[in-house]
């Protein structure tokens, strides 16, 4: 923001899906979002599991998404309207660790009302007192969450999937990296205290926020043969969002993603984000050359 209030910063965002090969619907959901009149962006996607005994995850996909939405969308206006004072930040930092327990509160109550109207396995109405809980399994999903502003990047993760924030030179970076996944188990909304398990990312910024921000269920990062493809992908979706406009990469991301999904056999969503010059500002001038692999 400068000296006059006016904010710098505009985005410009991107997000699609498409379901795996074979599959008959998409277990997966995300959505791309700015809120606080138009100052912050909302990054989220979420991964129903999607085997036998999740048969209704991409209900829990799609609950986690909304519940994360609604959370962040509060979250996000507080960090847009004390977020330019640091000495607000610590409250900020304290607050967003919270945020996972809202969510997985809210998600519950979503399951359980579906629980209550539509038994996943069978009988009518809420259980009675002293009853064992609904399998909340059914419904299992993951989720990974972002707010953007000028100022600050928040992540939130439970499970698998993964973001990358791509620099202006096309240097990636990954706050939650940890090395390949080594199977198919991941932590889930469904497991008791979920929000125990979730990992936050908490990051100022000094020098304006990243020219990327990328977020995608572990379809995508599984189609390519190793980690350094996918990010080179990364690096080729923000490199066509300069080059070409976010329009342009956006139409183009349901074939990219489809042709993820053949290979990694899984659904692929991305929800991504990018800083343009606010008004008045003057915007760089475009980049011949896109490459997305």
């Amino acid at each position: 923001m400068n000296a006059t209030g006016t904010p710098t910063v505009a985005w410009e965002l991107l997000d699609g899906g498409v379901k795996g090969v074979a599959k008959k619907y998409s277990q997966d959901r995300g959505t791309a979002l700015t809120t606080a009149d138009g100052r912050a962006v909302v990054l989220t996607v979420a991964d129903g599991h999607g085997s036998r005994a999740h048969f209704r995850s991409d209900l829990g996909a799609r609950w986690a998404v909304e519940a994360f939405t609604s959370c962040a969308r509060v979250y996000a206006r507080e960090v847009v309207r004390r977020g330019d004072d640091a000495a607000n930040w610590p409250r900020l930092l304290a607050e967003a660790r919270t945020l996972p327990q809202q969510v997985v509160h809210a998600w519950r109550r979503r399951v359980l009302m579906q629980e209550a109207n539509s038994p996943a396995h069978g009988g009518h109405g809420t259980p009675p007192s002293g009853a064992p809980e609904p399998d909340l399994a059914v419904y299992g999903s993951t989720l990974v969450g972002a707010v953007l502003t000028e100022r600050l990047l928040i992540c939130w993760q439970l499970g698998d999937g993964d973001i990358v924030l791509v620099d202006e030179d096309g240097t990636t970076h990954m706050p939650f990296y940890t090395g390949p996944d080594m199977g198919d188990e991941t932590e889930s909304l469904c497991e008791p205290e979920a929000w125990r398990k979730a990992r936050l990312h908490w990051q100022p910024l000094t020098g304006g926020p990243p020219p990327g921000v990328l977020l995608s269920t572990d379809g995508l990062s599984k189609s390519f043969a190793d980690h350094e493809g996918f990010l080179a992908f990364a690096t080729g979706v923000r490199a066509g969002a300069a080059s070409h406009g976010v329009a342009a990469v956006q139409a183009q991301l349901p074939d990219w993603l489809g042709h993820a999904a053949k290979y990694s056999g899984d659904d692929a969503t991305l929800a991504g984000a990018f800083p343009v010059p606010g008004p008045g500002a003057a915007r760089p001038q475009p980049h011949p050359h896109i490459d997305t692999h």
